[in-house]
């Protein structure tokens, strides 16, 4: 279900940017249907929504700002280039996590660590010499928002509560919601009155402009919610593993769908960097699985 959705979610949200270029207002609309959902939710009782006070709503804000902002640039890459190819720049995420737990956190990254992330660094760099689709805003949002959800998960060990993976998901949306309304209405408010909501329902209709981008919204906040739980249900190998194979579900069906043509070197490039954060991610898992042992003991 994590994959349908996210494959789901990939296909529409390139198809609303083909005739809808606003990434930040698409980005808050995402935001928007998850927060009305997780209201919706919480008014039926399910979940029951869990009580929140002023110090755990100061350790989440900074987790939903870095959210926020990881959300807009990820959009604003994939409204510029490829979605394949911004799949293969996030590809770098974990790079930038060992940089940050060892330069920011002060944890000991060890060498085997860093090597399995050197296919990931060589492939990304094949990848973008070669990509047909590539541009610079496309390239540095995708690069920005690499930065953002490695800080977001900083931020989020440190905004660890019992709190439910669910109800706090529904806590983060509603932060991120609000740091995105700013930005939207500032670069895109005036081109979206002026031609950008006429030009979108001249090319597809009223009843598919809003259907888009009810979806759209839909997909984006139950992937999410399914990744999460997922995460709380299943072992760190197990979850590492199958967030790479996401990758290479969604780089793969959005190349068949939009028959993006990618250059051989992009093909080896991408294929090289998925196969390294593969490496990265079961040596990572199984250091935290032998460190939960030894604890145990």
């Amino acid at each position: 279900m994590w994959y349908f959705l996210n494959v789901i979610f990939n296909i529409i949200n390139k198809k609303i940017y083909n005739y809808f270029p606003y990434p930040y207002f698409v980005s808050l609309i995402h935001l928007f249907v998850g927060v009305i959902y997780c209201l919706a939710s919480w008014a039926v009782g399910l979940p029951k929504r869990a009580p929140i006070d002023s110090n755990l709503l100061k350790l989440l804000i900074p987790v939903a700002v870095c959210h926020a902002i990881g959300h807009v640039t990820s959009n604003v890459s994939f409204a510029a280039v490829a979605v394949s190819f911004t799949h293969t720049i996030k590809a770098l995420e974990p790079f930038f996590n060992a940089a940050a737990s060892q330069f920011i956190l002060g944890q000991q990254i060890p060498l085997t660590l860093w090597l399995s992330l050197a296919p990931v660094v060589i492939g990304v760099s094949m990848a973008s010499l070669t990509e047909l689709s590539f541009n610079w805003i496309g390239f540095v949002s995708a690069m920005i928002s690499n930065i953002s959800f490695t800080y977001r998960s900083i931020y989020s060990k440190k905004a660890m509560t019992n709190m439910d993976s669910t109800n706090l998901y529904a806590y983060i949306s509603i932060i991120a919601l609000i740091v995105c309304i700013p930005p939207a209405v500032i670069f895109e408010g005036p081109q979206l009155i002026k031609h950008g909501f006429n030009d979108a329902i001249a090319k597809v209709g009223l009843t598919k402009f809003i259907t888009d981008l009810f979806w759209v919204g839909m997909f984006y906040h139950l992937y999410n919610q399914l990744a999460t739980n997922t995460l709380e249900r299943v072992a760190p190998l197990t979850h590492a593993v199958g967030n790479v194979l996401k990758r290479v579900f969604v780089i793969g069906f959005s190349i068949l769908v939009f028959g993006n043509k990618i250059s051989l070197q992009t093909g080896i490039g991408t294929s090289i960097a998925i196969a390294g954060v593969a490496l990265y991610s079961f040596i990572k898992a199984k250091m935290e699985e032998e460190k939960r042992q030894r604890k145990a003991a």
